[in-house]
């Protein structure tokens, strides 16, 4: 592939990392031993990468150019995985520092230290979060005809309409829990909305206070009758306090949120029942420790010591915002039917292959059996492709088995469904069901149920490790014999993401492949050892030896070498020492990294050949794709569920599969190139671990551009079809 010249960009930023020649020098001599020769410091901190993560969605949520109810979208996205970060990456630091332990992340720091650097790069972030919000957003919605207010700045037609809400829909669900001798602090659920209210007794004059928790099955923001404005539900509750509290006097009230620790440990070693052992330990995630409390930024001291007692806190866990609490909340405002500010609506094509013939339904076995097909999500249809393979596959008579791996779909899922009726008309159908999907475990604990109560056998997976893999097993009988039919791919087989997250499949009916995939189940659902599989690459047994050896084969090509791979992480010390060691014998490496990167580009001697992108658009980039080689060097290409992080490599099941139909490799790497020649929604790293926007020049988007594409392949289609119609 031809890709674009890495050396430029990342030679002008290395440039201002480098105080003077001699620290160059050093690197280039400290390269000759080997990367591990410069230390720690050849690393970037990985929670301090999820951060600059977020701020990335925060330059979008800010961006004029991106539509309105995009940003807010943004926001909710930050806000959700601000969440997400302290339930698991921050609990985890501080459980290490509680626990004394001093090992140090490949960056070279201790937990307390990493846990130091989060605080004050959170306390950052929220406060440009609270800024764009309030100085941006919500101005700007407001032109839009769409308002935000405080209750203060309502009229007494929208006050009178709220209160009338308030008395029949929110007060019967209120519960004020007073504190004092008698009643003890109360619990306080992770991520639940709440207020604290102090509460004077006008006859004692004695002063209590009291917590009012917003019930979670409320909606965010409460609406004015005309539709145009929402009003954050805390502020609702807060006015009518009187009706909670009655001929009580009221003082300060704010509002506050609290963060547990939400990461499930099972020890699946010591479980009979792995089910049981899930759910018991999800009845124990809600009493989790708390590690975060938000407050409004104006809370007295006093109230604001108070609640970090109570909650076993110290002052460094303390973030106060401006804007209100929960920002996640705002899906509410971006799901508003005003097509003037979103996107334009996007309809996935069928693709051309898979496509009706007249009336007719297309036979996707057939298709297959002629050639294999790449499936590009949310450009190619989810529903027309993956969907339509299994519900096919459930009605067929000549199928008679179907296995299938899931870690996360919707509560609606038409997979699901499809799986249930195969069961129900007597075929063999496995699935196997990752019941500890981070924060989907219940969600998958229905459906292991369902699909056993529908006579479909399900399992868990293997001890110790999670099944993150995307594969699909379809065996069907056919006039030459027995005939295996896959898809395997990078995204969940969840229909409502697979509209906003960019993924790919392969749907094939090669015979290599598809017996790997038949081992691999055989693997999955029984007990058994086996580790050698003919075409596809699967971890945690052969997945990481097989990337380094790639690695290593452009390493040997040097200057000739090439290696472009798109991720959503990249975090592992052997394969990152892997590339340093490649860029040092001039190896031109590319590299897409969505979110997490520990890699340092561009340092002098160390990574001087390699450039990291990002690209943070309309739709999630999720799909994972690995190239070596090409330029008239012998082509590798694989694509599969695995990101480049020490949980996928050694922890979890993965499989990629390489792809080596021409087309079908030409398509990848067209992928590839947008990625890299995109100039709108891309981000660069320099060596100094900081990411700043690409200028916008050319006006590349990949994403639009794919869209252009999926509608020309569509067009072709039909064309030839319109023609035979007018002939007739």
């Amino acid at each position: 592939m031809t890709g674009t010249d890495p050396a430029a960009p990342v030679s002008a930023t290395a440039g201002r990392c480098t105080a003077d020649g001699h620290r160059a020098a050093d690197h280039r001599e400290a390269s000759l031993a080997g990367p591990e020769a410069m230390g720690p410091q050849r690393f970037t901190n990985r929670e301090l990468s999820w951060l600059a993560f977020g701020d990335r969605l925060l330059d979008l949520a800010e961006d004029p150019t991106v539509p309105l109810l995009e940003r807010v979208k943004f926001l909710a996205i930050f806000a959700e995985g601000l969440d997400e970060f302290f339930q698991v990456r921050v609990s985890g630091l501080k459980e290490q520092v509680d626990a004394g332990l001093r090992a140090r992340s490949a960056d070279g720091r201790r937990p307390a230290e990493v846990l130091g650097a989060v605080r004050e790069r959170v306390g950052t972030l929220v406060a440009r979060q609270s800024a764009i919000f309030l100085g941006s957003v919500v101005p700007s919605l407001a032109e839009a005809g769409i308002h935000l207010p405080r209750w203060e700045h309502l009229d007494d037609d929208d006050r009178r309409h709220l209160a009338e809400v308030f008395h029949l829909q929110i007060f019967p669900v209120l519960t004020p829990l007073a504190v004092d001798p008698g009643h003890p602090f109360p619990y306080i659920s992770s991520l639940s909305l709440n207020l604290i209210v102090r509460v004077g007794d006008p006859v004692t004059g004695l002063q209590r206070v009291a917590r009012v928790k917003v019930p979670p099955l409320l909606p965010r923001f409460v609406v004015t009758a005309d539709g145009e404005r929402f009003v954050p539900i805390e502020q609702v509750i807060a006015a009518h306090l009187g009706a909670l509290f009655p001929e009580m006097v009221i003082g300060e009230h704010m509002a506050f949120r609290v963060t547990r620790n939400a990461d499930l440990i099972v020890e699946e070693d010591e479980a009979d029942d792995l089910l049981a052992a899930v759910e018991t330990e999800l009845r124990r995630r809600r009493f989790g420790r708390a590690v975060r409390l938000e407050v409004a930024a104006d809370m007295s001291t006093d109230m604001r010591d108070m609640l970090v007692r109570e909650l076993d806190l110290t002052a460094d866990d303390v973030y106060g915002s401006k804007a209100p609490l929960g920002l996640g909340g705002l899906w509410a405002v971006y799901g508003l039917d005003r097509p003037d500010l979103h996107c334009e609506t996007w309809a996935p094509m069928t693709p051309p292959r898979l496509a009706d013939a007249g009336n007719q339904p297309a036979d996707l076995f057939a298709a297959l059996r002629e050639r294999d097909v790449l499936v590009h999500h949310p450009y190619d249809s989810f529903t027309t492709s993956v969907e339509a393979f299994v519900a096919e596959a459930a009605a067929d008579p000549e199928v008679l088995a179907i296995k299938q791996t899931l870690y996360r779909t919707s509560r609606d899922s038409p997979v699901v469904a499809s799986l249930i009726e195969a069961a129900e008309d007597g075929k063999q159908v496995a699935a196997v069901v990752e019941l500890k999907a981070r924060f989907d475990e219940l969600n998958n604990i229905g459906w292991a149920r369902a699909l056993e109560e529908a006579g479909v056998h399900v399992v868990y997976g293997l001890v110790g490790l999670k099944t993150h893999s995307k594969t699909v097993l379809v065996v069907r009988r056919e006039e030459d014999g027995i005939r295996r039919y896959c898809h395997i791919g990078t995204g969940n087989y969840n229909p409502r993401t697979a509209r906003q997250y960019e993924d790919l499949g392969l749907l094939t009916a090669d015979a290599e492949i598809g017996a790997d995939v038949g081992d691999l189940f055989n693997v999955l659902t029984g007990f058994s050892r086996h580790s050698r599989y003919r075409r596809i690459v699967v971890a945690p047994t052969s997945l990481r030896q097989q990337i380094l050896e790639l690695v290593e084969s452009e390493t040997a090509a040097g200057e000739l070498g090439r290696i472009a791979i798109k991720v959503n992480g990249l975090t592992d010390p052997e394969i990152i020492d892997a590339l340093y060691r490649a860029s040092s014998r001039g190896v031109r490496i590319d590299l897409v990294v969505r979110g997490i990167c520990c890699l340092r580009p561009g340092v002098p001697g160390l990574s001087e050949h390699i450039a990291v992108r990002s690209i943070v658009g309309r739709f999630l980039e999720h799909s994972r794709i690995f190239c070596f080689g090409g330029e008239g060097r012998p082509l590798t290409i694989l694509m599969g569920s695995a990101d480049l992080m020490e949980r996928n490599l050694d922890r979890r099941i993965e499989v990629l599969v390489p792809v080596v139909d021409p087309d079908l490799q030409e398509r990848l790497l067209q992928i590839l190139e947008l990625d890299l020649a995109d100039d709108t929604n891309a981000w660069r790293l320099g060596p100094d671990e900081h990411w700043e926007r690409v200028p916008t020049r050319s006006n590349v988007s990949v994403q639009r551009t794919l869209q252009d594409l999926a509608r020309e392949r569509a067009r072709r289609r039909r064309e030839p079809e319109a023609l035979a119609t007018t002939s007739e």
